[in-house]
C-alpha cells in the first residue's frame, strides 16, 4: 500500500543587494536552505517505505522515531526558511508605514512600536542560535515575541509567524563576526519586506483584544 506523501521544492528568492547582507552570505544561505528541503523529502520516502505495509514492525521502530523526530528539525528548518527569505527584499523602508496594521498591532500590544521593535532586538541577541520571531495570536490578535531554537523547539502552537529572523550564526558569519549580531540586526531590519510580513497578519484579527 503506497503512503500518500507531499514533495517539496525548493524556492528561489531574488535577494542580490541587500543593505549589509552580501550576496556571498547570501548563495550559502540558499544552499543551507536547500539542504533542508532534500533533507524533508528524504526522510518522508523513508517513513512511507516503512509505513508501505501499514504497520511498523518491531525491529523497525528505532529507525521510525529517529526518522519522525528529524523530519521535525528538518522540515521546519526548510518553512522558517522561506519565511526567512520572504520577508526580506531590496530596497526596503527602515520601518513600515506609520498608519500599516502590523504597525498599529504591534504598538497596541507593547504599548508603542519602539518597545515592540525593542523587544525583538533584544530576543534576536539572546545567547544561543536560533531565531527571532513575532507572532501574533489568532485567538487574541496580539503580536509577541519569541525565541525559537532548533528550529522546532519554542514554537508556540497554533501563532502564526509574522516576522521571521534568522539568528544562526549561518545567517552573518560571513558579514559579521559573532560578536556582532547586533550589527546584523540592524541589517535584518534594514531589508525587511513590510509589506510581506502585513500580509501574514491575521483576517479579521487585526486589533489585539484587551488584557
Amino acid at each position: 500500500m503506497a503512503v500518500p506523501r507531499t514533495t517539496y521544492q525548493t524556492k528561489k528568492f531574488n535577494l542580490s543587494g541587500l543593505k549589509g547582507i552580501s550576496d556571498k552570505t547570501l548563495e550559502m544561505h540558499f544552499k543551507l536552505y536547500d539542504g533542508y528541503v532534500k533533507q524533508t523529502n528524504v526522510l518522508n520516502e523513508q517513513i512511507a517505505e516503512i509505513l508501505k505495509d501499514g504497520k511498523i514492525d518491531q525491529d523497525e521502530t528505532p529507525a521510525y522515531s529517529e526518522i519522525t523526530r528529524r523530519l521535525g528539525f528538518e522540515y521546519n528548518g526548510m518553512v522558517l526558511h522561506e519565511y526567512y527569505f520572504e520577508n526580506l527584499r531590496r530596497g526596503a523602508d527602515p520601518e513600515p508605514d506609520k498608519t500599516s496594521d502590523f504597525r498599529r498591532v504591534c504598538a497596541e500590544s507593547f504599548g508603542s512600536w519602539e518597545t515592540w521593535k525593542t523587544d525583538f532586538v533584544g530576543v534576536g541577541k539572546m545567547r544561543g542560535v536560533g531565531w527571532a520571531i513575532s507572532y501574533q495570536d489568532p485567538h487574541t490578535g496580539r503580536v509577541s515575541n519569541h525565541w525559537v531554537t532548533l528550529h522546532e523547539v519554542g514554537n508556540v502552537s497554533g501563532f502564526r509567524p509574522l516576522l521571521v529572523m534568522d539568528v544562526w550564526e549561518h545567517a552573518f558569519l560571513l558579514d559579521y563576526p559573532p560578536a556582532d549580531r547586533p550589527k546584523y540586526i540592524e541589517a535584518f531590519l534594514a531589508n525587511v519586506d513590510w509589506e510581506a510580513v502585513e500580509q501574514r497578519l491575521g483576517r479579521g484579527l487585526r486589533s489585539p483584544s484587551p488584557l
